[in-house]
């Protein structure tokens, strides 16, 4: 079942209790972030909408356990997101890039990187 959760957690304060009301669920094919008390939020990602991430992890996190992934997507609401402060980051960064990778395949979706060198006339330091 695609709508099935694969990984969820909360986001955790700084010494790694999950105080806090931000939740995060993955499924196959989508990761949402759920936010608030009061006023709740819930913003939604299709996977093969990711384009990169990146784990980040200060010494505070690692001494907790913690890390932050950075997320990059080329969705309209939710381009640059994080998910702060889970446990397992690593171990949870992995798994999300599988699954990105599943989900473009499964939605023959491709990215294209166009990688240029520079022209003669743009050269650092040419004479004149």
């Amino acid at each position: 079942m695609d709508n099935e959760i694969v990984w969820q957690d909360r986001k955790r304060v700084w010494c790694g209790l999950p105080w806090t009301f931000t939740k995060y669920e993955l499924s196959k094919q989508k990761l949402i972030i759920k936010t608030g008390f009061f006023t709740q939020n819930q913003d939604e990602v299709r996977l093969y909408r990711v384009l990169d991430l990146s784990l980040k992890r200060s010494l505070l996190q690692r001494i907790f356990g913690l890390g932050t992934i950075n997320c990059h997507s080329v969705d309209k609401t939710m381009k640059n997101f994080e998910i702060k402060n889970i446990k397992n980051s690593e171990n949870v960064k992995n798994q999300l890039s599988d699954l990105i990778e599943e989900a473009r395949k499964e939605n023959r979706v491709s990215s294209r990187e166009f990688m240029t060198e520079p022209e003669d006339d743009d050269e650092v330091g040419e004479e004149e």
